[in-house]
């Protein structure tokens, strides 16, 4: 019976010309465990993420998923939750509790089960998965592999249909993966939960598996039994025949015949039948790796650490002598203490006891210790990206001293020899897994350093990437840098560093050449050593193996870093734009401003107290700098376009309009000339009920998300906060600029939303009263103000115009309004000379927060518009 069934599917992302998947055609049986391997960014993860619907990314997609016979999108989301159960790369972000237990309970606690039910579920998963011994631990205190653990029993105990799993195990040690991926068996086997695995390290995945499919560019190009995969493979040339597990390649490389061996036992016995059949000489020398020795360039002697003063010792005794020009490979369980070992190597974090030196000094002593010394790449790449494209990122890190056509030759130079020429345009953390790693690598390579210290590298990195990888670790080498990498990639290893130690409590136990290590260990080697153990006992690696029988690799195509690549440089390479009339008119209204500010003050033509004066000062400031500002050029704020060319109003548009223009205002009126002020809480909730109108009507061909309403709620809560943490300066406030950002983005009935309930909420801290209703209006006004002309394209989005959009509005609509306000609270008889005198003795208040409105939409639109622009294009939200 099929679970999954696939037809023509093709999916894109938001302005991206290449398609993620092309034309997939694929049926999942119940109960198989289906593999899918294949290069980075060929389409694994969106794939994965379009086989349930809460969690995919937003697009353009043709063709159908069904699911167990109906159409994914039909499928409710309480099915789809409980049934589909998805494990993530990262297992930190996907646990959401403090405790295991509470990890274990939390998704049927979201359900609805009642009590009884979620203790017998959880007590029994605790069970199956041997979890006992960590049920009532802190989930921060679990070592990577117990983390990846419990996302999975937190999975299984909602007893879903079929699981989909993300490169699991990209961060576990060897052991680790090998225990995490029999629990994995176990659950197909012994529950018939149908199980969907994306990995690049196949040798434990590889036997496991019912059928493994390979992608390549969002296709798949070869499906079958694991015995079968290899031979595709090798007819087709492909190079993910390097990916399969070292019996399939071997065997693959040696003969044609038709039985495959796939676990290391079927290895060992079709390569000692083989070699017994043809004679093979058992005694065979493999080459090594050159290994010079010469002075030390990290030394650490009797190292200790620890987190805290209570806690045990992480690091303990450590001793470590890296020479010149070496590549050093520590291995070892997860949290042996590597990457605590690196940090403090690297001069993150200081020891308790002990000393490193790095080229023979301390490191206190080293002035510029990142200038083109030490290269750290981190085990969370993501740690070093801060810009929002990834050509950024990479000219950020090329010397600022060079001029602009060097740096940007710098950075095609490495985007060539990393492969990540397509990315440019791409924001990092859009990018998969191995893609991430690469880019990471590109930006410490830009440095330079004379020593590169790496922590787990190679996760992520597919079978081409890693020999290319190699090749640029190999010729640093040859440059004199040295290299000290943390890795769980015990083939990597094996094959390309020239010492490997052992980490083990804190310290390090072992030391050798990685032919003396992996041969001297049976648990912690290679699959290639197990394999070849009794034939050639020296062997290490897949060459080893074929070179002992006379056979060589077939070599991976060389295309990275085959060309230099010019992408990228329209970032930079920009025309010069003339400034508009209108520009340089608003700037010289701006500067006019200021000296009628300073003529003010100067003449003393008003009588201010002090706190008058500063703030006219402020204002003659903040003026200058505005209008000195409109005479440089403003690029327009890129923004998604949901008007699709359209500029005239819908229906919808009038009938929110109308609500907000017509029925809020009446509210108000009626409340004083009814009320008399009174019922001005009674007032307020009518005006939330009543905004909450047009903002539901946006959703009326479709249902709100989550996401949606979540997202009005945290501007409304930013709004609030700034209007808070600005108290202590009278009316200036970053509000109206929140308010109208929102706009900007979601809309006018969002805008006004965020405006209406920013007002009414942070009156909770400033004070409640009748002058509430008539502020929820005002900022709610400005906010669908700002939607009407913006997004409808009436004034194009730059710096300058949000700005002097934000002071005419905070100064003429959110002023006119309050000044009528405060008049209609004192007093029942008005005149238009009252009024008169009102707005004119509000204009020292409304020029103030005239100003702060444009003083923070200055500093704040544009890096502000362009996230939540990006977290539209992520989430679909337009």
């Amino acid at each position: 019976m099929e679970i999954y069934k696939i037809e023509n599917l093709s999916f894109s992302y938001p302005a991206s010309e290449n398609k993620a998947i092309d034309n997939i055609n694929l049926k999942i049986n119940k109960g198989e465990f289906i593999t899918i391997c294949g290069k980075s960014g060929c389409g694994k993860t969106t794939l994965f993420r379009l086989l349930k619907k809460p969690v995919s990314p937003f697009g353009n997609i043709d063709g159908s998923i069904f699911y167990k016979g109906e159409n994914i999108s039909d499928v409710d989301e309480r099915t789809q939750v409980s049934e589909i159960g998805f494990v993530m790369q990262d297992a930190d972000s996907q646990i959401a509790t403090d405790k295991v237990w509470h990890e274990l309970a939390f998704g049927l606690e979201s359900l609805g089960f009642s009590n009884w039910e979620i203790r017998s579920r959880v007590s029994e998963t605790a069970s199956f998965f041997g979890m006992e011994s960590l049920f009532y631990k802190k989930t921060s205190e679990l070592s990577g592999g117990q983390k990846q653990l419990l996302a999975l029993a937190s999975t299984m105990v909602m007893r879903p249909e079929v699981i989909i799993l993300d490169e699991p195990t990209s961060r576990l040690d060897p052991i680790a993966a090998h225990e995490f991926l029999l629990a994995l068996k176990k659950i197909n086997d012994e529950l018939g939960t149908t199980v969907i695995l994306s990995e690049h390290r196949l040798e434990e995945a590889f036997p496991l598996s019912d059928r493994i499919i390979v992608m390549e560019n969002g296709k798949i190009i070869a499906d079958g039994a694991p015995k079968n995969i290899g031979k595709v493979l090798k007819r087709e040339n492909n190079e993910m025949l390097r990916a399969l597990p070292v019996p399939v390649r071997v065997f693959c490389e040696t003969t044609d015949e038709s039985d495959c061996p796939v676990t290391v036992r079927e290895g060992k016995k079709w390569l000692e039948n083989y070699a017994c059949e043809h004679n093979i000489d058992k005694n065979v020398s493999f080459p090594d790796n050159e290994y010079i020795q010469s002075g030390s360039a990290i030394t650490v002697k009797e190292l200790y650490f620890r987190y805290e003063k209570e806690l045990p010792d992480v690091i303990r005794g450590l001793d470590l002598d890296v020479k010149k020009g070496e590549f050093f490979a520590i291995l070892g369980g997860n949290g042996a203490g590597k990457t605590t070992a690196l940090s403090l190597i690297s001069g993150l974090r200081k020891a308790q006891r002990g000393e490193i030196y790095i080229n023979g000094e301390k490191i206190p002593e080293i002035p510029d210790l990142y200038e083109n010394l030490l290269g750290v790449l981190p085990q969370n790449p993501q740690s070093l990206f801060a810009r929002k494209t990834v050509y950024l990122d990479l000219y950020d890190m090329t010397d600022s001293r060079l001029s602009k056509e060097e740096r940007n030759a710098k950075v095609s130079e490495i985007c060539a020899l990393c492969g990540i020429e397509s990315l440019l345009s791409r924001h990092p953390y859009d990018l998969s897994g191995g893609e991430q790693q690469r880019t990471a690598l590109a930006m410490i390579l830009l440095k330079n350093p004379k020593i590169l210290i790496m922590d787990e590298p190679t996760k992520g990195m597919d079978a081409h990437f890693k020999a290319v990888f190699a090749k640029i670790l190999e010729n640093l080498k040859k440059g004199g840098a040295t290299i000290l990498m943390v890795s769980h990639d015990v083939e990597f290893c094996a094959e390309y560093a020239d010492r490997c130690a052992l980490f083990f409590d804190g310290c390090i136990t072992a030391v050798q050449t990685p032919r003396k290590f992996f041969c001297a260990n049976s648990f912690y080697t290679t699959s290639a050593a197990r394999m070849a153990k009794t034939v050639f006992p020296t062997a290490i690696t897949a060459s080893d193996v074929l070179y002992a029988l006379g056979k060589k690799e077939t070599p991976l195509p060389d295309d990275y870093g085959a060309k230099k690549s010019d992408a990228g440089h329209e970032f930079f390479e920009k025309k010069k734009k003339k400034i508009p009339a209108t520009r340089i008119i608003t700037g010289v209204l701006f500067l006019a401003l200021c000296a009628v500010c300073c003529a003010l003050q100067l003449m003393h033509f008003v009588t201010l107290d002090t706190a008058g004066y500063v703030a006219f000062e402020i204002s003659a400031i903040v003026l200058a700098a505005l209008g000195i500002a409109c005479f440089f050029p403003q690029n327009e704020i890129k923004s998604v376009d949901v008007t699709c060319g359209k500029k005239a109003f819908s229906k919808r548009f009038i009938l929110s309009a109308a609500l907000i223009l017509f029925a809020i205002p009446l509210t108000i009126f009626s409340g004083i000339y009814y009320f008399g002020d009174r019922k001005y809480y009674f007032i307020s909730l009518l005006i939330i009920l009543e905004t909450l109108i047009p903002f539901f009507l946006v959703f009326e061909k479709r249902k709100p998300k989550a996401r949606e309403i979540v997202i009005i709620s945290v501007l409304s809560a930013i709004a609030v906060a700034g209007r808070t943490a600005f108290f202590m300066l009278p009316e200036f406030k970053p509000v109206a600029a929140i308010v109208i950002i929102s706009g900007i983005c979601f809309g006018s009935e969002s805008g006004f939303m965020v405006g209406a309930i920013s007002a009414f909420v942070s009156n909770y801290f400033f004070g409640q009263g009748p002058w509430t209703p008539w502020q929820m209006f005002a900022f709610g006004i400005i906010g669908f103000l700002a939607g009407t002309v913006f997004r409808k394209n009436l004034i194009k989005k730059t710096r300058i115009s949000l700005t002097v959009f934000g002071f005419i509005t905070t100064f003429v609509i959110y002023g006119g309004i309050m000044n009528v306000a405060a008049l209609l609270m004192m007093t029942d008889a008005s005149s238009p000379e009252m009024i008169i005198a009102s707005f004119a003795s509000g204009i020292p208040v409304d020029f103030v927060h005239a100003l702060s409105s444009a003083f923070f939409l200055w500093f704040i639109s544009e890096p502000m518009i362009e996230k939540l622009e990006r977290v539209k294009l992520k989430y679909g939200l337009i």
